[in-house]
């Protein structure tokens, strides 16, 4: 079992000032067999590669900031306290479009995080 307190999340500082932080905070060392789970840290001005996934769907909550969430082309307004649901196969992008960080606990299913990141390349 593991708790997440989104207070302790709260307070990390970045490691890489002015670049995303996205570490792994659940893994397979925690016991989760068929879920993984990361932080994310958005720099003001910085965002996630736009991407899909194949097999894995994703449930992403925002605990500080604000921010874009885009899924298929559509934009979505997002801020401390939503929570996004990403299926299998959507392309999506999380943006911190703001002048402060946007931080946000994403879980998802089909760990690990890279084993099936498919990033979308524009024309």
């Amino acid at each position: 079992m593991k708790v997440f307190k989104t207070g302790e999340y709260l307070k990390i500082e970045n490691p890489t000032p002015g670049e995303p932080y996205r570490p792994e905070v659940l893994t397979d060392k925690d016991g989760a067999k068929n879920l993984g789970g990361m932080f994310g840290l958005l720099a003001p001005g910085t965002q996630v590669p736009y991407h899909y996934h194949n097999k894995r769907e994703s449930v992403i909550n925002v605990i500080s900031g604000e921010g874009i969430e885009i899924m298929d082309g559509e934009e979505f307004p997002i801020s401390a306290g939503d929570i996004i649901f990403v299926p299998v196969g959507v392309k999506h992008t999380t943006i911190n479009n703001s002048d402060k960080e946007l931080r946000y606990l994403e879980f998802y299913t089909n760990p690990p995080v890279g084993a099936d990141f498919v990033e979308v390349k524009e024309d």
